[in-house]
């Protein structure tokens, strides 16, 4: 980590904890289909069909790159940024079939891309896990053009959720405060116990109850009802490993985006909460 971090909007601690996660969950194992799946999952509101050969955008907060190897195909020029070397050596080699890629390794506050420079970027999990989220956003904001669009990924406060739901999750994050502080080889060995004891059992409940012809949408863990186990496993790392954590109501995250100066905002009504997308004024 280099020393021009030490005092910038970024948690040193979370990058590193962040860049070990992308160094043993690569990604590059999952099947092309489930990935797909996801990558769908948070960019169905993308305007994807305005990108083209002379499109330069950013994936601010790139992590192993997952996203990005459906972005690079269909721009001129990806700007794959993140704060840890460990994630973006992951993010390299899970790229390197493409070209356009350039990455540089800074905090979202650091980044060398000009001003009013790019004609889109996303920033997906990210922003919930530096100190100041709304700076975050307003510097995401500020590398962007006029009229070009944004998707925004935070985690969710509950707002659409029943007080029972929040009451699980006030429970669970007691041990996250207390897993995440462990040595990282004891908090992976941890996660993956979630990952197989909470995380399967409930997601598997949620397919078995939905096929039955169940509403499961406030089932906890329903959305991985799906997904590979494999996701649960860095899902659980990503959630229990992690020492700082923000949550966000979707009025909260309204109020940031336009104090970062987007407009036309448009939420999703479908998981991951809260997903949005907007455009800078």
């Amino acid at each position: 980590m280099t020393d021009n971090l030490k005092n910038e909007n970024v948690d040193i601690n979370v990058v590193e904890d962040f860049g070990r996660e992308w160094q043993t969950f690569n990604q590059k194992d999952i099947h092309h289909d489930d990935l797909l799946a996801a990558f769908n999952q948070y960019f169905h509101l993308f305007p994807l069909h305005q990108l083209n050969t002379e499109s330069i955008g950013f994936d601010m907060g790139c992590g192993s790159g997952r996203w990005s190897k459906f972005i690079a195909p269909k721009v001129k020029q990806l700007n794959c940024i993140d704060p840890s070397p460990l994630a973006l050596e992951q993010a390299k080699n899970n790229l390197k079939n493409f070209s356009n890629c350039v990455f540089e390794c800074n905090s979202v506050s650091e980044t060398q891309l000009k001003d009013n420079s790019q004609d889109f970027g996303y920033c997906l999990g990210v922003l919930h896990h530096i100190p100041r989220t709304e700076e975050g956003l307003k510097s995401c904001a500020s590398k962007l053009k006029n009229g070009a669009p944004f998707l925004l990924y935070l985690y969710y406060r509950f707002d659409n959720k029943p007080a029972w739901f929040k009451l699980i999750w006030n429970l669970s994050d007691i041990v996250r405060k207390f897993v995440s502080i462990l040595p990282f080889k004891i908090k992976l060995f941890v996660s993956q116990l979630i990952a197989f004891f909470v995380y399967y059992p409930f997601s598997r409940l949620s397919l078995v109850f939905e096929q039955l012809g169940f509403n499961v949408s406030n089932i906890p863990l329903s959305d991985y009802r799906n997904k590979p186990f494999y996701f649960l496993r860095t899902d659980a790392l990503d959630r229990f490993g992690t020492k700082l954590e923000q949550r966000f109501t979707k009025v909260e995250i309204q109020q940031m985006m336009e104090n970062a100066g987007f407009v036309d905002i448009t939420f999703s009504d479908k998981t991951p909460y809260w997903v949005v997308l907007g455009r800078k004024s």
